[in-house]
């Protein structure tokens, strides 16, 4: 479900719990008026129950179901309560009965000008059944009140309720714009902070270690045994290798930190869920699609995955879009990854070809592991990135 369904659906909802309460509210208020003793005979008064539990069911039921059925009975026996009170003994109807129907066809069978407001079909509905209305109340109360009186009452009714309705109907719109609005901004600010975050951290690590390093080298290592300078250089390279693939170590203490233990073979989900966790918090969202338990040697690996991400980031950078999908697949020999976006796309002999991006980060480093990549995209078409490394 889209989310223009989404608003429209609650939009229909609001509108039909008003309806539903303006219609029933009023109901009520008519009954009580028709009930005042000396308002109508009281033949006349067990004749419009019915129908005034009749049209209030039905008010009920509009409050849950966007169906127009429920509106034409409410009209129809509207219509019958004032035929009823004007036509069945209209010498014993007073003021108080007079004051029923007016409470009645301007205001409980206005209601349904509420949920009538939505679409083309239903406006004309609303358009006769207001015509309907005004007519036959005004000629049948003709002999108790000046037409002009039931024009203007039921008008007014009828012009309140549809203003409403529309009221509603343009105000969950631009409600439902503005939560979204702050959401992304909410959303944008999270990622700002995040990546502020993630900024101190990684200058913190990198202080703490590589950095700490050549600082020792550049003093030539004054008072550092050599064994313990290369010991120490091996392990801030470890790090910048998880760095690269999107990893973030833990530090253990002051300058200490957690690395995952890099064996020979290293399984291909678990380091590509870093990179697509890194893109995710650039603003890039990665589907993952195949399978992820692929052993791959390390050099493999590394020039796998740094191939991906630089495919990925230019998705991020130039495709137009926030979405791409990668697909892995496997054979005897080989592992394949396959980059696309739905993005502009380009065409490939307009590429300079003295940019060296995907010639030298993508070709060239999958071709020193014996890989191959090839490229398709054209314009309005997005891209499609093939990557093949030796298993």
């Amino acid at each position: 479900m889209t989310a223009m369904d989404l608003i429209a659906k609650e939009r229909d909802r609001l509108l039909q719990r008003t309806a539903r309460v303006y219609g029933l509210s009023f109901t009520i208020v008519s009954l009580v008026c028709l009930a005042i003793p000396g308002a109508v005979d009281t033949a006349s008064f067990f004749v419009c129950l019915p129908l005034y539990l009749l049209i209030a069911f039905c008010q009920y039921r509009i409050g849950s179901s966007r169906s127009m059925l429920w509106v034409i009975p409410i009209i129809v026996a509207g219509l019958g309560i004032v035929a009823v009170v004007t036509l069945l003994a209209p010498e014993s109807t007073g003021e108080a009965g007079v004051s029923a129907v007016a409470q009645m066809t301007a205001a409980s069978m206005a209601s349904t000008a509420v949920v009538l407001t939505t679409d083309l079909r239903r406006r004309l509905f609303l358009a006769l059944s207001f015509l309907l209305t005004v007519g036959l109340t005004t000629s049948l109360l003709l002999p108790f009140q000046p037409p002009t009186r039931t024009i203007a009452l039921v008008v007014l009714g009828w012009v309140l309720a549809t203003i409403i309705g529309f009221w509603i109907s343009a105000g969950v719109p631009q409600a439902a714009r503005r939560i979204a609005s702050i959401g992304r901004a909410h959303r944008a600010e999270r990622q700002a902070s995040e990546t502020e975050a993630q900024r101190r951290q990684g200058a913190r690590l990198l202080h703490d270690t590589v950095l700490a390093t050549l600082t020792l080298l550049a003093h030539s290592g004054v008072g550092v045994a050599p064994d313990a300078m290369r010991q120490q250089a091996a392990e801030d390279a470890r790090l910048l290798r998880q760095l690269r693939l999107g990893a973030t170590p833990t530090p253990q203490s002051s300058g200490v930190y957690n690395l995952e233990n890099t064996n020979d073979d290293m399984v291909l989900g678990t380091t590509l869920e870093s990179v697509k966790q890194r893109f995710g918090r650039m603003g890039l969202e990665v589907s993952w699609h195949g399978t992820g338990q692929v052993l791959l040697p390390t050099e493999v690996l590394d020039a796998f995955l740094l191939a991906l991400a630089e495919c990925l980031e230019n998705v991020r950078r130039h495709s137009g879009v926030t979405q791409a999908h990668v697909t892995i697949t496997e054979d005897e020999t080989m592992v394949r990854a396959m980059v696309t976006d739905s993005g502009v796309g380009f065409t490939l002999d307009d590429v300079d070809s003295a940019r060296l991006g995907f010639k030298e980060s993508v070709v060239a480093r999958l071709k020193e592991v014996g890989g191959k990549a090839r490229l398709f995209s054209a314009p309005g078409s997005g891209t499609t990135v093939v990557l093949e490394v030796p298993r």
